[in-house]
């Protein structure tokens, strides 16, 4: 079971780049497929330095540990959030960790909305008790994986101050499950859904993020949430998978 946090006063992401830019670029598919050089030359083209300004200024006290989430795609494993890591903590002149690694396969690039939230991200390595963490990665969408590295650096004693990725929807960087939009899910849903997903997922609908709580409250009932999660929940070891 994945223990989740609410989300209190978590800041929005900071994104480098625009997702077409990125996705553009010829080292990309190299880069998600594996190929660190690639992801190097990737992230050095698009890396924004307004952004790395308002990173330093907004973070100067703490010096964050910079943790990338090492996915593992379907295709092979992801090198652009490790690289991208690297290279803002040689620019801010922060650390990089390398001890917390991403434990399953969730084949999350791209699934649709319901794929994402069944195949949930899990996490281990070890926490600095008491560190400051910065989570890294390189495309903010439903924001799910994010959620569960912050909730493992959480269990092990950590601070999460905030994230920042290469690229990904200017919406979902408010990634703050808000207050209108949880009344709202549970409204339409009811108890139903929250004891149903508590049950599957071992967290509650109040540490969703806000990209996860509306799709769910753009499905029309609570059956067709489930029957959709358990169905891409089944059909993780298809051939697309792979």
């Amino acid at each position: 079971m994945i223990k989740r946090y609410p989300w209190d006063n978590f800041p929005p992401i900071w994104i480098h780049a625009n997702e077409s830019s990125v996705k553009q670029h010829p080292a990309y598919r190299a880069a998600k497929s594996g190929d660190p050089d690639a992801a190097y030359q990737l992230v050095n083209a698009q890396l924004n330095s307004t952004t790395i300004g308002q990173l330093a200024t907004r973070f100067a006290t703490h010096k964050p540990v910079l943790v990338s989430a090492h996915a593992v795609e379907g295709s092979g494993v992801n090198a652009i959030p490790e690289a991208l890591a690297d290279m803002l903590a040689q620019q801010l002149d922060w650390m990089a960790d390398t001890a917390i690694i991403q434990t399953n396969i969730v084949g999350h690039t791209g699934a649709d909305g319901f794929s994402r939230l069944a195949r949930q991200a899990t996490f281990d390595g070890d926490i600095i008790n008491g560190c400051s963490y910065l989570l890294v990665d390189d495309f903010i969408g439903q924001g799910g994986t994010l959620a569960n590295l912050r909730a493992h650096i959480i269990q092990g004693g950590g601070t999460v101050l905030g994230a920042t990725v290469l690229t990904g929807k200017p919406h979902s960087a408010n990634i703050t499950l808000t207050l209108s939009t949880l009344e709202q899910l549970r409204q339409k849903h009811g108890n139903i859904l929250e004891h149903w997903w508590q049950q599957r997922f071992g967290f509650g609908l109040d540490c969703l993020t806000e990209s996860e709580a509306r799709y769910l409250l753009n499905t029309p009932n609570v059956d067709r949430i489930r029957n959709q999660i358990i169905a891409a929940s089944q059909a993780r070891d298809c051939p697309a998978d792979q």
